[in-house]
């Protein structure tokens, strides 16, 4: 039996009675009674601040958490970074040679900014760049996505300035003797220091990071215990959900926090009763602001189409509402577009194109609704969807010649997952956590979807005359409604929690997507929409809070084991590599291969992000 698209949410049709009276069933009444409850509640769950609706007190009390786990989340990724450097007794050069591998060449670049004559300065030189591959000059802003640089060092130099017009102390200096036959050094502490201010901003940003995610798993679960769970899930897991206190100027580092928002977004938008231009901007700017520092997020953001058409897919969302979102995820890929000065790697993503063919496929969708079987629909849309991503992308990078995207691909070439993880998971519970929350969905929807099919069963058995002014009337009950199927933000979660978890499976350092994303699922535990029927509210919340004592047997141990991690920055020999380099060589050198360590020591070097300059190293080391 064809199931089509309306009767998922529809009631029966109005029937002629005998005295040619035009009456309607209780089922047609009970949907119009429900609209009209979600319309008279539309007001407060349209907001896009997801817990005023709560009442004033409710809503202080889930932001003094929020912010308390904000600040607890800067001041233990900050504790951490200290402990295992002791980065507060470096020189300044030894915290610039602390930076390892490319968070060198993103501090180097900052430190131009900061050092330049003016701030344009600072920016034109990044822009016109002929240190990183010398001998040609490039715009790094473009090349490595350096737009938190330019954000940091206009801020510090803003600091610098305010602090200094009012005559506020905003450092220390003090010599330290760090004994092993090495001279003594000066080391400056505090936010006027250049490599102090830089970190921790990045801190402060992952503090605000956490304060959303627990407002993500509080919306989510639709409790303050749920939001409790998933960020203590986090923290009890911090080694498997993050890096940001080993490598702070990483990508990831300032891109992720803006990804927490822009699920948070999503989630909005998909439980919203009504998707306006409200929705569509707030997907739109997290988006973008999601895109600009990383150029990896386009995976993440591939994932997410995917996910979101598999909703429009499965019949749980409007075509409105997937526009919506669909339009709020290109209208930010076009922002990033546009302030990545038209970068093409951009134009030849799989992300642009699942966008795009997933568009195609919800404006072709009075054609492929006419499809005579659902099997046959499914198909269509299905083969369009993967046949249409693939080819829209080769055919964008042949006409367009794009071909300098390919080092993206190689970030396949890092390990699997390591054996131990799913271990250390377990022991905090909260992948057994996860898998029930999933379970406990899974069941739901599988639970409504057999109604649904005895309801339409039901329905097809009965001998009923049509009435045209009736199915009008019915449809439109249909577009207001909130959602084809209840579910929808739960089944969005699900999806998009099994991808990253896929991606951290296949790429061990996309931990930071997959366990976030168990411990959101986690959360799920304490929704009474899920789990409403085990028991009754007070029991419930005992349950949950036992949960968390047992997390927090294993949890608290591996705070405890970080606390205690301890350790210091010492690398005398790479000092004197510096110290040869600046004073046994002629000035204006060139070094080949990747030492990106040298870069905030004004030294020239080459890197091999960009096609062209790849092979020309590699041309040269086979030589």
């Amino acid at each position: 039996m064809t199931l089509k698209r309306k009767n998922q949410a529809s009631s029966q049709r109005g029937q002629k009675s005998s005295s040619g009276a035009t009456t309607q069933p209780a089922g047609r009444i009970k949907f119009k009674q429900k609209h009209k409850e979600e319309s008279a509640k539309a007001a407060s769950a349209n907001s896009l601040i997801p817990f005023t609706k709560y009442g004033i007190g409710y809503a202080s009390l889930v932001l003094i958490i929020a912010v308390s786990f904000g600040i607890f989340q800067s001041y233990h990724v900050s504790r951490m970074f200290e402990n295992e450097r002791f980065f507060s007794h470096l020189s300044a050069l030894e915290r610039e040679l602390s930076f390892r591998t490319e968070m060198g060449l993103y501090y180097s670049y900052y430190k131009t900014i900061v050092e330049a004559p003016t701030f344009l300065g600072g920016v034109h030189a990044i822009m016109n760049c002929n240190v990183t591959e010398y001998p040609d000059t490039i715009n790094t802003l473009k090349r490595f996505n350096l737009y938190p640089e330019v954000v940091l060092g206009f801020g510090f130099r803003m600091y610098v300035w305010l602090t200094t017009s009012l005559n506020i102390h905003t450092k220390t200096c003090y010599t330290v003797n760090r004994g092993y036959n090495l001279p003594p050094v000066q080391s400056c502490e505090g936010m006027g220091e250049l490599s102090f201010f830089y970190v921790y901003a990045i801190f402060y940003l992952s503090g605000l990071m956490m304060s959303m995610f627990f407002v993500l798993c509080f919306y989510l679960s639709g409790s303050i215990l749920g939001g409790m769970i998933g960020t203590l899930s986090y923290f009890y897991n911090h080694g498997e959900s993050t890096r940001v206190m080993w490598t702070p100027p990483l990508r990831e580092s300032f891109s992720y926090p803006f990804l927490v928002f822009q699920l948070l977004a999503v989630t909005l938008t998909i439980k919203s009763p009504k998707a306006d231009w409200r929705h569509l901007s707030l997907v739109a700017i997290t988006t973008s602001l999601f895109m600009i520092p990383w150029q990896f997020a386009q995976f993440a953001l591939l994932t997410q189409t995917c996910a979101l058409f598999g909703l429009y897919f499965l019949q749980f969302i409007t075509s409105h509402k997937l526009c919506n979102m669909l339009y709020g995820l290109l209208v930010g890929h076009v922002l990033n577009f546009i302030i990545q000065f038209r970068n093409s790697m951009l134009l030849s993503s799989f992300f642009l194109s699942a966008l795009i063919i997933t568009l195609i496929i919800v404006k072709l969708e009075p054609l492929i609704y006419r499809l005579p079987h659902q099997l046959l629909i499914w198909a269509t849309q299905a083969v369009m969807f993967l046949t249409g991503a693939v080819g829209i992308k080769i055919a964008i990078a042949k006409i367009l010649g794009i071909a300098d995207d390919a080092h993206i691909t190689s970030i396949l070439q890092f390990d699997f997952l390591d054996p131990e993880t799913p271990g250390k998971l377990t022991k905090t519970l909260l992948l057994p956590a996860a898998a029930v929350s999933i379970t406990a969905v899974v069941i739901k929807i599988l639970g409504n979807e057999w109604k649904a099919l005895m309801a339409a069963k039901d329905k097809s058995d009965k001998a009923k005359v049509s009435d045209p002014e009736s199915d009008e009337e019915e449809a439109d009950d249909i577009k207001k409604a909130v959602n084809l199927k209840p579910y929808a933000e739960h089944f969005y979660h699900v999806l998009q929690s099994l991808a990253f978890v896929v991606m951290a499976i296949i790429i061990m350092r996309l931990k930071l997507f997959g366990t976030p994303a168990l411990c959101v699922m986690a959360s799920l535990l304490a929704s009474r929409q899920l789990f409403g029927f085990v028991c009754n509210k007070r029991m419930h919340q005992a349950a949950v809070i036992v949960l968390i004592a047992a997390m927090s047997v294993q949890g608290i141990m591996n705070l405890q084991a970080q606390f205690a991690t301890q350790g210091e920055y010492n690398n005398p020999e790479q000092e004197e590599l510096v110290d040869w380099i600046n004073t046994k060589t002629p000035k204006g050198k060139t070094l080949s291969y990747v030492l990106y360590d040298l870069l905030s020591e004004g030294l020239s070097v080459l890197n091999l992000q960009f096609l062209g300059l790849f092979l020309r190293v590699h041309n040269f080391g086979s030589f």
